[in-house]
């Protein structure tokens, strides 16, 4: 190697700059796998927002990766509830495959997540607790006691799959319970580009395996009733 001072310097940068986006691009992709339906196998998951939430596309997108994977999916909601199928079904998710159960409370709906992962025939469950107007019938309406959320950690390791409950409320609030392996924020702003397109944001509120503080960025472009 040259002797000269300048030239070995050059070359350390080069060297670091060549680290630095080795770095920057395996950050990314740990990024990308943090939020997917690989990572949340075995786990119980909280998806929340306030607002500009965009719950119901990020586990609408969660649904279309099981089923291209070849999961089978169970989608339980409270009857209050609200479920456009056209707007599923223009997201690219097979409805003939998607199972869908209406349950009149959380407490029902832990007991029906139960009794599907026992099963063991679905990789994803979504419990969508998000309800219009569950939140005025009272805080009892959206809370999973403990006793459910241990059975249906242990369900979701014993059977490799993935819960995922979707709730309405603030970063600051209270998760679910201690149980909640990964709580995340998914938000969307309106983008410049085309019309429904937008921005997504998911981001970690806690995390007991990465850490929270964690985002992952995407482009989406919703249904006309998102």
């Amino acid at each position: 190697m040259s002797s000269n001072p300048d030239a070995l310097a050059d070359f350390l940068a080069k060297a670091r700059g060549s680290l630095d986006r080795r770095a920057a691009a395996n950050a990314q992709v740990d990024v990308a796998e943090l939020w997917s339906l690989a990572a949340l196998r075995g786990r119980l998951v909280e998806l929340s927002a306030r607002g500009a939430s965009a719950t119901l596309t990020t586990a609408i997108a969660l649904v279309l990766e099981a089923q291209l994977a070849s999961e089978p999916v169970v989608w339980i909601m409270l009857t209050t509830g609200t479920f456009y199928p056209p707007d599923v079904a223009d997201s690219g998710v097979d409805l003939a495959a998607l199972v869908v159960i209406r349950v009149t409370d959380a407490t029902g709906a832990a007991r029906t997540a139960e009794r599907v992962l026992r099963s063991g025939a679905f990789g994803l469950v979504v419990l969508d607790l998000s309800a219009s107007g569950a939140q005025s019938v009272g805080s009892q309406s959206t809370d999973i006691s403990m006793a459910h959320q241990g059975r249906l950690v242990t369900l979701a390791q014993a059977h490799d799959a993935a819960v995922v409950c979707l709730t309405d409320k603030t970063a600051d609030t209270a998760s679910l319970g201690s149980l909640i392996s990964l709580r995340a924020e998914a938000l969307r702003a309106r983008s410049v580009a085309p019309q429904n397109e937008f921005d997504l944001t998911v981001r970690a509120l806690k995390d007991k395996r990465r850490g929270p503080g964690w985002i992952k960025k995407i482009k989406a472009r919703g249904p006309a009733g998102f």
